[in-house]
C-alpha cells in the first residue's frame, strides 16, 4: 500500500494562486451540478467545495506534482442536460474524474457516461441507491442512500412525533419520489400506512388542492421527498390555510433558500428535515469552515461534501503514484480516507460504510439546527 502525505488532504489554506491562474494544469476534474435555475444554490455549494479543495491540494503541491484545474458544467438538475454535460465534459474537456453531479436523476445518466469512459465519479449529494446499485466499478456517491435516510425520518415521524394519520407527497422526481417511497416502506414496517400518498410537479407553485384533502383527512403530519423550490410553498400555503400538521422532508430542503421559497421565517419555523451529521461541527473539518467563513461564505449543505469529495478523488490518485482510474477506484474501496470530515471509507458498491443521519429543525430565526 502507498502512503500519501496527510498534509494533501488536512493543512488547509487558501492559495493566493488562483485556479485560472492554472492555465496549463494537466489533472482536469469536472464539477457538476445545478449551476443555474431554481436549484443553482446547490450547484454552487459543489462549485465553492471544489474550488476551495483543489486550491488546498494545489498549494500543497498537486497530485504526483499535477495541478488539478476544474471545469464546470451545468446540468439544471435536468437528465437530458447531464447527459450532455457528461459527454463534453469526457470528449471536449477531456477529465479524468468528475465531482457530481447533485440530483439524482441527473447522476445516474450521467454515471452511464463516465463509467463507458473510464472516468472516476463521485456525488456530493445523489442519494438514490439506484446510482451506486448497476455494478459500475467507478461510481461513488460521498453521502447516504434514500433507503437510510427514509428510515430515519420513518422512525422520527412515528417514535418522536407519535403520528398517525400521516400524508406522503413527493416531486415525482428519481430523488423525490425514492426519499418518499423509502419513508413510506419503515413506516409499513412499523405498521402505519399512509392516509395519503401522492405526486407534485416540480415547478409547481399552487397546491391548494393537495392541501385541502389534507385538511379533510385531519393529517397530523406530512412528509414531502423533493428539493426547497416546492417544499417552500407548500408548507406556507399548509400554514395559511389553517393546517398545522408537522412538516418533515429530506437534505433537498438543507439551504438557507428555503425561508426565501416559503415567504418567510414565520413558515418554516418547526419544519424538521434530515441529513448527515452537520459537518461544520466536525472537528477535522474546522481550519476548513473557519477559512470559508473568513471568505465571508458560510459552508453550507453540501459544500463540505463536494470538498472531501475532491479529497478522496485526490488520495487516490496520490496514493497509486498515477492517474489510473481503475486503480484509484479500487484502492478508495479498499482504504479508509483522511478527510475534513474525518476518515471516509466507502464499500464495493461505492457507498459510505457509515450512514450518521440525523434529525434537523428550523427555527423562528430562520435557521436550522441539529437536533
Amino acid at each position: 500500500m502507498h502512503v500519501f502525505k496527510p498534509s494533501l488532504l488536512c493543512a488547509f489554506s487558501f492559495s493566493t494562486l488562483a485556479l485560472g491562474n492554472v492555465a496549463h494544469a494537466d489533472l482536469v476534474i469536472g464539477v457538476a451540478g445545478p449551476m443555474s435555475g431554481p436549484y443553482a444554490n446547490y450547484g454552487e455549494q459543489l462549485w465553492r467545495g471544489a474550488t476551495a479543495a483543489a486550491e488546498q491540494i494545489n498549494a500543497a503541491g498537486g497530485v504526483n506534482g499535477e495541478k488539478i484545474r476544474l471545469v464546470k458544467g451545468d446540468d439544471a438538475c435536468e437528465p437530458k442536460q447531464a447527459v450532455s454535460v457528461a459527454n463534453k465534459l469526457v470528449d471536449a474537456d477531456k477529465v479524468t474524474a468528475v465531482v457530481g453531479h447533485f440530483c439524482s436523476s441527473s447522476s445516474i445518466p450521467a454515471s452511464d457516461i463516465y463509467a463507458d469512459a473510464g472516468v472516476l465519479a463521485m456525488s456530493p449529494g445523489s442519494t438514490s441507491p439506484q446510482l451506486t446499485e448497476r455494478g459500475l466499478d467507478t461510481v461513488f456517491r460521498n453521502c447516504g442512500r434514500d433507503d437510510q435516510q427514509g428510515a430515519v425520518a420513518a422512525n422520527y415521524i412515528a417514535d418522536v412525533l407519535k403520528a398517525r394519520r400521516i400524508v406522503i407527497l413527493h416531486d415525482k422526481d428519481t430523488y423525490g419520489q425514492g426519499i418518499a417511497d423509502a419513508t413510506r416502506l419503515q413506516l409499513r414496517k412499523k405498521g402505519i400506512e399512509a392516509v395519503l400518498y401522492e405526486g407534485l410537479t416540480r415547478g409547481e407553485k399552487d397546491f391548494s388542492s393537495v392541501v385541502t384533502k389534507m385538511r379533510a383527512l385531519e393529517a397530523d403530519a406530512v412528509y414531502f421527498g423533493g428539493l426547497h423550490p416546492e417544499a417552500g410553498p407548500l408548507v406556507r400555503q399548509m400554514r395559511e390555510q389553517g393546517l398545522n400538521a408537522a412538516f418533515i422532508s429530506d437534505d433537498g430542503i438543507m439551504t438557507d433558500d428555503m425561508v426565501t421559497a416559503a415567504g418567510g421565517k414565520q413558515f418554516v419555523e418547526g419544519v424538521l428535515l434530515t441529513f448527515g451529521a452537520d459537518p461544520r461541527l466536525n472537528p477535522a473539518g474546522k481550519a476548513v469552515v473557519d477559512s470559508f467563513r473568513a471568505r465571508g461564505y458560510e459552508p453550507e449543505g453540501f459544500t463540505l461534501y463536494a470538498y472531501t469529495a475532491l479529497q478522496a478523488i485526490a488520495a487516490a490518485y496520490q496514493a497509486n503514484g498515477n492517474l489510473d482510474v481503475a486503480q484509484a477506484a479500487k484502492w478508495l474501496k479498499s482504504n479508509p480516507v483522511p478527510t475534513s470530515l474525518g476518515a471516509r471509507s466507502w464499500d464495493a458498491k461505492g457507498d459510505l460504510t457509515h450512514s450518521d443521519y440525523v434529525m434537523y429543525q428550523w427555527s423562528a430565526d430562520g435557521t436550522y439546527k441539529q437536533l
